[in-house]
Parts: structure tokens; sequence; C-alpha cells
């Protein structure tokens, strides 16, 4: 069976630093907000291009943090509305409602599955205070034409960077686009920890420091606390381990656009849809893709991924099912959204990984080719 990801071999290859950094970790007796963080903090930020990063326990909580931070500055208040692609992942609305601000959804692009630039401008209302795009897959935004857009109209604008670690246009990274950024390292992302994690990237020296606060309790000094803050810190043993994984990002980011360049030239099956890659008119328009997943599309995807699995192939769906036709957001399920309901239906990812091999690769793409409609 060919894995949709394996965690273990792609961990093996660094095994000796990560086990080194671990002892380290456990030989200093300090393991929460030590040395190891700093170096980690200051490393991402440069990778970022960024001033500041800020670990925190993980991905949901970056973004849920930097919304609570403007609220706690005076930028957003309850009931503010949110513009959100409404094919995202379910936290990147949990981030929104957990601070009692409102989700707005819009539709995505049909071909980068991002959120689409014109339907953020037409769902723009005087109580829209920010935008929240979503890097899906690897693929970076339309972050130009979105900053673009936030400065008519005087919108803060959060990335949610959780897959798109390294994804850059003309030279300028995922996290360094938006007023601030939230990054995922669950240990299935393209930097991913050996457990959870998260940060937040951000220029802005004011929200940073009030970020630093608030996921420590709300304190800015041991026992003086400003805000009702909360628990929330990326430990020092996942720092050590980021570290030495953030070494090896760039080399691993080659390697899944090895993967997903054979696949693209590989795979021609009529009844599948592959991916876009949208030219960013960079330099190295390749950067703007890091390939978190290979996603594509087939009407008759029950079938297809029986079939992948026939010829041991493992294949996974993100996400069976959009955020407002969940349980949790049942309020609003009313609204029409069919793009993103079709994609919700249609999209399968295909495995992609740095530790893929050539024949595996080959396999997949034959296993592909080789699907006929029942």
């Amino acid at each position: 069976m060919i894995p949709f990801l394996d965690l273990k071999s792609i961990n093996a290859k660094y095994r000796a630093e990560l086990v080194d950094a671990c002892a380290r970790v456990i030989d200093s007796g300090w393991y929460i907000g030590g040395s190891e963080l700093a170096q980690f903090e200051q490393a991402f930020a440069q990778y970022c291009g960024t001033k500041h990063a800020i670990g925190v326990a993980n991905g949901l909580d970056a973004l849920i943090l930097v919304f609570r931070a403007w609220k706690a500055l005076g930028k957003l208040k309850e009931g503010d509305e949110i513009i959100v692609p409404a094919n995202t992942y379910i936290a990147s609305i949990l981030a929104i409602t957990e601070n009692r601000l409102v989700p707005v959804l819009v539709e995505p692009d049909e071909q980068t599955y991002n959120v689409s630039p014109s339907l953020i401008e037409k769902a723009i209302t005087p109580k829209t205070r920010a935008i929240l795009p979503v890097h899906l897959y690897g693929q970076l935004a339309d972050m130009p034409a979105i900053m673009a857009i936030a400065k008519r109209h005087n919108l803060l604008v959060l990335e949610d960077s959780a897959q798109a670690h390294g994804a850059s246009i003309n030279g300028k990274k995922s996290g360094n686009w938006g007023d601030a950024s939230g990054f995922s390292f669950y240990p299935g992302k393209n930097l991913g920890a050996l457990g959870d994690a998260g940060a937040i990237t951000t220029n802005d020296d004011e929200l940073a420091k009030t970020l630093r606060a608030l996921g420590n309790y709300g304190s800015h000094e041991k026992y003086k606390n400003l805000y009702q803050g909360v628990n929330s810190r990326l430990d020092e043993i996942q720092a050590a381990m980021l570290s030495v994984k953030l070494k090896h990002l760039d080399t691993e980011m080659a390697q899944r656009r090895t993967v997903a360049d054979a696949y693209t030239r590989g795979i021609n099956n009529p009844l599948i849809a592959l991916p876009t890659q949208a030219l960013q008119n960079s330099v190295n328009d390749t950067e703007s893709h890091v390939w978190h997943l290979y996603v594509i599309r087939c009407e008759h995807r029950a079938e297809l991924q029986k079939h992948m699995l026939n010829n041991g192939v493992q294949t996974l769906i993100h996400y069976p099912i959009p955020p407002h036709k969940q349980q949790a957001y049942k309020s609003l399920s009313s609204l029409a959204l069919p793009a993103s309901e079709l994609m919700h239906e249609q999209v399968l990812s295909l495995p992609i990984g740095p530790t893929i091999t050539a024949e595996q690769v080959e396999r997949v793409i034959a296993a592909c080719n080789s699907f006929q409609k029942c």
C-alpha cells in the first residue's frame, strides 16, 4: 500500500538531529519559554521575512489570538464581519466565531480553490473589518489583489498559512503579506512538529507584544496581567524539533514540486480534473505553490477512491463536508454556496510528500489513468 503520507519515514531522515535536539532540551532543565523557542522564533521570522514570529500551542490558537489581540487593541469589536472562503477547513471559521465575530463566507476561484478577490469586494459591507484569506492546499491566494482591496477599504488581513509554509509570490513569502498570519505545525504539515504546535508572524510591534501577553495568561510581566488571556505556548521540545525541520524545508518543498509535476504531466484521464497553479508573474512562478496537498476532482469520487485503494493507493478527502453544512454551524446551512459544495463533493487528495519514490509516483499515475466510470 502506498500511504498518503509516511510521517515515520519523513522524520527518520532527521532522526539523529531530532534526538540530539530533544536530548539538548531534556538536559537543559528548561522546558517552557527558553532559548530553543527564541531561536526558532527568530529563524522562522527570518525565513518568512517578518519582524516577529510568536510561537503558540497550535494553528487554531494562532488565528484565534490574532483576532483576540485586534479586539484588545480596539481594531475589532464583537459583531464585526470577517470575510473568509467558504471551502476552507472549519478551523478558519472557528477562529472567527470564537471571538464573537461574524464569518462572511464567499465562494473560491474554481481553478485555484482559493478565495476569489472579485467576490471579496462584492461581499464587503459597512460592518466588514477584516479578510481571512486561506492559502489552501499550499498555493498562495492572490495576495497582491487582496491587499489592494484591503487598502481601498481600510480592512485588516489575517493570512491562514497553515498549509503554505514557504509559498511565495515574487519572492514574498506566506506570512509576510497580511497584517498577521497564523501557521500550523501539525505533524502532517509541510513544516511539521512531532506534536501540536503553531506560530503567528507579523511586522506590527504592538500586535506582537499583545499576542505574547495574551498567549501567556494575559501577562506582560510575571504576576501582572494586562488581559484576560489564555495559556497557548510553543514548548521547548517542539521548538527544537521545528528548528531541525526548518533547515530542510526548502529541500522537501522541491521534492514535493517534483512529485506534483510528475502527476500533472502523467495523469491524463478525462474523468479526472487536475489542480491548477496560478501564474503569479514571478521570476520563478513555481514558488507560489508548495503542494501541501495534490488535490484532484472527479464526479465519481467514491468510485475513484475505491479504485485507488484496490490498486494499493491510499487517498484522503480534504474536506468532505463544507463548514456551512456542519452541525456546529447549522445557522449557516441555508447559504447558497454551490461552487464550494461541489468542490467538497468531488475533491480527492493523492499521496504526496518528500519521501514518496519515483516508482510509487508512477503507480499512482497508472492507477489514476486506469480508472473508468462504472
